[in-house]
């Protein structure tokens, strides 16, 4: 792959903030303060989750500022108030605040994700969705992901389209035998693309809501799955300003090393922490950004 097609690849994980990666990630006495800093030394961009949960202060989207070098790029989940709780509905103020905070941010934000429920279908939501994207500003990029089948229709493309909003590509696959990327309803609705590997989610969970699984190191390799979405990738690039991936600790069990094994796929190299970065008893000599991306 050349240079110039690479660059075009954001590769990261869904969040950074994992307990399990202490000690297969980073290192061992580097206190979570200081995650995100180490991490942004060998991704060259994150999908922040704890926006789903509620909007960040001020004082917190600054840190993510000034923790990161100058190239890096984030994308945040727009919050669950505005997606699941108001479902489109009657937002336009939660909206507003939550945006003005994110500004902060800017320019390492490249995208605002709009994940919506399962339960949240065209039947009803249809009017509801067009009228929230109406209200979209245009000084942010949007992407969308549906949840819920009945959106898989050509009115749907053409209102994205329309709105410059990407539709997300998500692969939420069972384990099988052969853990083939999904053949599903993939459509370009933009000039960039958004990809989500996100697993199958009940690796994570038992009946009684219990973890199943510790996320430090890979637990299953789900090879063709990463193989086929790699060609999809490079299929696209010719086409597309940006294309931005991440992935999901329960895809293979360890987000940074599907991260990075689908770099290998996509023919350039990402680096990980060696083990004597992760085994440094004293993290504060680590210099992080000797060769930031």
């Amino acid at each position: 792959m050349n240079l110039t097609a690479q660059q075009k690849i954001r590769l990261g994980a869904c969040a950074w903030s994992f307990e399990e990666w202490r000690g297969s990630f980073y290192p061992a006495e580097l206190p979570p303060a200081r995650w995100l800093e180490f991490y942004s030394h060998y991704f060259p961009a994150v999908e922040i989750d704890s926006t789903f949960y509620s909007a960040p202060a001020e004082g917190t989207v600054q840190r993510w500022v000034e923790h990161t070098p100058a190239a890096f790029r984030f994308a945040c989940k727009l919050p669950r108030e505005i997606t699941h709780r108001c479902r489109l509905r009657d937002c336009r103020a939660e909206l507003a605040a939550f945006l003005r905070t994110m500004e902060l941010l800017a320019p390492k934000l490249q995208v605002i994700l709009i994940q919506l429920p399962s339960s949240f279908s065209p039947k009803d939501g249809r009017p509801v969705l067009r009228g929230f994207l109406e209200q979209l500003p245009r000084d942010f990029r949007f992407a969308i992901e549906f949840r819920h089948p009945g959106w898989h229709r050509p009115q749907i493309i053409r209102l994205l389209e329309k709105h410059r909003i990407c539709w997300v590509w998500a692969d939420t696959s069972p384990l099988n035998e052969r853990n083939l990327a999904p053949f599903e309803f993939l459509p370009r609705t933009t000039d960039f693309l958004y990809l989500r590997l996100l697993g199958d989610y009940t690796t994570k969970y038992d009946r009684d809501g219990g973890h199943v699984h510790r996320y430090g190191k890979l637990l299953w390799k789900r090879e063709a799955a990463l193989e086929s979405w790699a060609l999809k990738i490079e299929r696209q690039l010719a086409d597309t300003r940006n294309v931005w991936t991440f992935v999901n600790n329960h895809f293979e069990g360890f987000a940074p090393e599907t991260c990075q094994r689908l770099a290998n796929r996509l023919g350039f190299e990402l680096p990980l922490p060696s083990p004597a970065e992760i085994a440094s008893a004293d993290p504060g000599q680590l210099d992080f950004f000797r060769s930031a991306p």
